[in-house]
C-alpha cells in the first residue's frame, strides 16, 4: 500500500438533516459549507466572508454571542467606498450608514441561525496576523490599504486558545447544545513563505488541539492531515499549486461525511445525487412521450425525499414542472 490513510477521530457527532450549521473562517469554510448546502443541510456559509486568522475569527462569534463590538470602530473608507477591518472586502459599500446596518443585518442573521444551530464548524487558516500601525490592533482584511499602515506579527498558542476558547464559551450561553468542530485549512500561504506557512500552521494546528482536547463538544476533524499525508502528491493540488483539486475536496468531503454525518444523513446522500442527475438531464426530445413520464417519475421522488428526510426540494420540483407540457 503506496499511501498513509488518517484514520479518523472517533465522535459522538452526528449532523441529521434538517439540523442547522454555521460555517466560518477561510476558504475551506465554504468548501465544506458548500457541500452541506448541496446535500439539503441549513448551512449559513462564511456570513462575515472568508476569514484567515482565529482572532478575527473569535472577535466576530463573540459579536453574534452578544458581546461589546463597536462596528464603527473598525470602518474604513478607500476609494469612496467604506470597508470593515473586522470583515472581508465582499461586505462593503459606498454609504457608511448602509454598511453599519449590513454589518448589524449580518451579525443578527447569524445569532438567529446559531441559536437554533446543532454545528459551528471553524477554519483556520493562518496565525499570521496583520495590525494597525498605530493602535496595535488585528484586522481581518487589510482591504489593499498602504501596507505602512500595518505590522505582521505571528500569533502565540495562547492568543489563539485564549481568544477561541471566549468565543466558544460566549455562544454555549446563548446555545448550550452547540457543537464545534475545528479544521486547519489544508490551503497554503505561501504569500508569507513556504517557512512562515510551515510555523503558522503548526500554531493552528497545536491550538486547535488543544482547544478540542479541553472543551466539552469541540472536535478537529483532520482536513489538513488528510491533504499532505494521505493525498501527499501534487496531482490534488490545483494549477496555483495552492489550493486542493475537486477530487481532493471530494475525497476529504467523503471522510467528513462518514465520521459527522447521521446514518440516515449518509443514506440521503446517494439518493440526492441520483435525483440531481436526472434533474440535470438534458434530452434530445423534450417533448417525446418518454421524457414527460421520466419528468413525472423525477417529480415524485423529489417528493418522497421531501416528505422523508424533511429537506426543502420546491426549487427543484419547480424546475421539472416548468418543463412538463401544459404548464
Amino acid at each position: 500500500m503506496f499511501r498513509t490513510e488518517v484514520t479518523m477521530p472517533e465522535t459522538n457527532l452526528r449532523l441529521n438533516l434538517p439540523e442547522k450549521v454555521v460555517t466560518i473562517g477561510s476558504c475551506f469554510a465554504e468548501v465544506i459549507g458548500a457541500k452541506l448546502q448541496q446535500y439539503k443541510a441549513v448551512v449559513l456559509v462564511n456570513p462575515f466572508g472568508t476569514i484567515f486568522n482565529p482572532i478575527s475569527v473569535s472577535k466576530l462569534l463573540q459579536a453574534v454571542a452578544g458581546e461589546n463590538f463597536n462596528i464603527t470602530d473598525s470602518l474604513v473608507q478607500r476609494d469612496g467606498i467604506w470597508y470593515s477591518y473586522d470583515l472581508h472586502s465582499s461586505l462593503s459599500s459606498a454609504n457608511k450608514d448602509e454598511l453599519v446596518q449590513l454589518i448589524e443585518d449580518r451579525i443578527g442573521q447569524t445569532r438567529n441561525h446559531l441559536q437554533k444551530a446543532k454545528l459551528v464548524i471553524i477554519t483556520l487558516g493562518t496565525a499570521v496576523s496583520y495590525k494597525l500601525a498605530d493602535s496595535g490592533t488585528i484586522v481581518a482584511n487589510c482591504h489593499k490599504l498602504p501596507a505602512r499602515q500595518f505590522f505582521r506579527e505571528l500569533l502565540t498558542i495562547a492568543d489563539i486558545t485564549d481568544n477561541m476558547a471566549l468565543a466558544i464559551k460566549s455562544l454555549h450561553k446563548t446555545n448550550p447544545e452547540l457543537q464545534f468542530i475545528i479544521t486547519v485549512s489544508p490551503v497554503r500561504h505561501v504569500k508569507e513563505t513556504l517557512q512562515v506557512n510551515s510555523v503558522s500552521k503548526s500554531l493552528l494546528r497545536v491550538a486547535s488541539h488543544y482547544l478540542s482536547e479541553q472543551l466539552p463538544g469541540v472536535f478537529y476533524f483532520p482536513a489538513y492531515e488528510i491533504m499532505l499525508d494521505d493525498l501527499r502528491d501534487y496531482r490534488f493540488y490545483s494549477s496555483d499549486m495552492l489550493h486542493p483539486t475537486q477530487v481532493a475536496e471530494d475525497y476529504i468531503w467523503q471522510k467528513f461525511v462518514a465520521t459527522y454525518l447521521h446514518p440516515t444523513y449518509q443514506q440521503f446522500i446517494p439518493e440526492w445525487d441520483k435525483v440531481q442527475r436526472a434533474i440535470a438531464h438534458r434530452p434530445f426530445h423534450p417533448q417525446a412521450e418518454a421524457h414527460q413520464t421520466f419528468l413525472q417519475n423525477t417529480i415524485k421522488q423529489l417528493e418522497q425525499l421531501s416528505e422523508t428526510y424533511k429537506v426543502a426540494a420546491e426549487t427543484e420540483i419547480k424546475i421539472l414542472k416548468a418543463q412538463l407540457i401544459g404548464n
